[in-house]
């Protein structure tokens, strides 16, 4: 991640070996990812891009197949030379985990394909698979020495999320890739980070000296975490009724704006301390009873209904949902922080499917004035001081106060502030992924969650985990598709005097 303006350099001459390279992940986001960057001349000289198959098939077919794909999925208009020099180096190998011979050939190909493009030997192994074939596919990679480094060659393993279903699971993942490489070598990537406004957070918080002296508890009332979707599950109900909402989400991308938003200034701005004060703060979440995760949660499930124009089964009619199934499509959970600056501080997550907004943002509800001085005006029109981070559908921030009303008696409306990053910042659009790539191939892991931040996002979330699978479909509520979500999730903070921000 830079923080400065000075022009990024180009990484190391790579290779980029795409295990899943003829999956939806890879033609949706990574290999428009890898033109963008192309587009902008921050991809190697001296690089290809090698894709791994499970059953055989051409390099011509494979390139036909990710040109195809770019041009559905691009963010900005392709030009033929730029895509024609970047697909033009894929090679596709045959290799599956299941046949460790593969693996040995795969070895021989990657060697002499190296020494052709002159890519001195650097990988960049990127796991787009189902998660079942991480432990194997890095097994095979580290027996078949594809992952040692010697010589002053590189080599980095990419993992997708979810990183484990649970904290046991997490944990033994984890040991396993741990004893095939380094944790330095580990790039557990989550696309939140890529987001230009997720990384904002850092800046806004440290770089503006009006910020940091009133973001405690001392200022702060409450922190409300939106992550809504107006989609729902499609045709990914095999795997989202195995996972549910908490799984899916929380651990991972609430997580990870929570950690920004919570986590302690950094000795400085370099990879291990930052991801040492997230990890940090992660543990510092209180770890409930699993009397107290029912008491400080709402799980909930979608009915058919309408979003915008499009109308939406019910979650249970969903292809592969079991007809009973008591996963959820919606959580919101209150959890607090057990450290000093966060101490009696509540933080409320939230996220879910077919909801009638797409939005994520960060809300930072400040403690009200004393209204004193205000007590012969209308003092119950006064606006609530929030200071919201918009990460989606549009990147900004604003920040809404009270003013007066001109005229002649004393009147109070409240205002907003607003920065939208389009308006000042002339940026191609982007997938997200382009900035967490070029990290990886630079090996700065800033962005990216280390073991003790995994199990720690584990360790909070697993009481809900337990309570909910034990009160199976006792608890579990209903609500129509396109609406807010259930309504008992707005009495987790109306019980504490408190109101979700609305979202419009």
């Amino acid at each position: 991640m830079t923080v400065s303006s000075a022009k990024q350099h180009k990484p190391d001459p790579c290779s980029f070996v795409i295990f899943g390279a003829t999956g939806d992940l890879t033609h949706r986001l990574v290999i428009p990812a890898l033109y963008n960057l192309a587009a902008s001349d921050l991809l190697p000289e001296k690089f290809c891009v090698v894709g791994i198959a499970r059953k055989g098939m051409s390099s011509d077919d494979m390139r036909d197949s990710l040109m195809k794909g770019l041009r559905q999925y691009k963010t900005r208009p392709i030009e033929d030379a730029i895509a024609k020099r970047l697909l033009e180096c894929v090679t596709c190998i045959e290799a599956d985990p299941k046949d460790p011979n593969s693996f040995d050939s795969m070895r021989e190909r990657l060697e002499k394909l190296e020494a052709n493009r002159s890519t001195g030997g650097n990988r960049l192994f990127y796991l787009a698979t189902p998660p079942v074939a991480f432990a194997p596919i890095a097994k095979q990679l580290g027996r078949a020495g594809m992952l040692k480094e010697e010589d002053g060659a590189w080599r980095r393993l990419v993992v997708e999320k979810p990183f484990g279903t649970d904290l046991a699971s997490a944990k033994a993942l984890n040991e396993e890739l741990l004893t095939i490489l380094e944790e330095h070598q580990i790039y557990r990537i989550d696309h939140y980070l890529g987001k230009e406004t997720v990384q904002n957070i850092l800046v806004l918080r440290f770089a503006n000296g009006m910020f940091e002296p009133i973001w405690n508890r001392d200022h702060i009332d409450h922190v409300q975490i939106t992550v809504d979707e107006k989609i729902g599950v499609g045709h990914r109900g095999s795997f989202y009724d195995s996972t549910g909402a908490l799984r899916d989400m929380v651990p991972n991308h609430l997580f990870q704006l929570l950690s920004l938003v919570a986590m302690e200034p950094p000795a400085r701005f370099n990879a291990h301390a930052v991801r040492s004060e997230k990890a940090e703060v992660l543990a510092a979440i209180q770890t409930q009873s699993e009397e107290e995760a029912l008491k400080n949660s709402v799980r909930g499930q979608y009915r058919p209904g309408r979003v915008g124009d499009t109308e939406i089964p019910d979650y249970r009619k969903t292809d592969d949902v079991k007809p009973d199934s008591t996963t959820e499509t919606y959580a919101a959970l209150k959890l607090t922080i057990d450290n000093w600056r966060w101490a009696g501080v509540p933080f409320y997550l939230r996220t879910g499917k077919a909801l009638g907004v797409k939005r994520t943002e960060v809300a930072i509800k400040f403690k009200q004035a004393p209204f004193a001085m205000f007590r012969d005006t209308p003092v119950d029109r006064l606006s609530q001081n929030y200071l919201v981070i918009a990460i989606e559908p549009t990147e900004g921030i604003t920040l809404q106060f009270n003013t007066k009303v001109p005229g002649p008696t004393i009147n109070i409306d409240g205002v907003e502030m607003k920065f939208r990053y389009k308006d000042y910042f002339q940026a191609e659009p982007t997938t997200g992924y382009e900035t967490l790539i070029y990290d990886c191939m630079i090996g700065d892991n800033l962005l990216f969650q280390r073991a003790d931040s995994v199990e720690a996002g584990w360790q909070a979330v697993q009481p809900f985990l337990d309570a909910w699978k034990k009160a199976g479909a006792k608890g579990l509520e209903f609500y129509k598709a396109g609406s807010e979500g259930p309504e008992t999730a707005d009495g987790l903070l109306k019980r504490d005097g408190r109101n979700w921000r609305k979202l419009g």
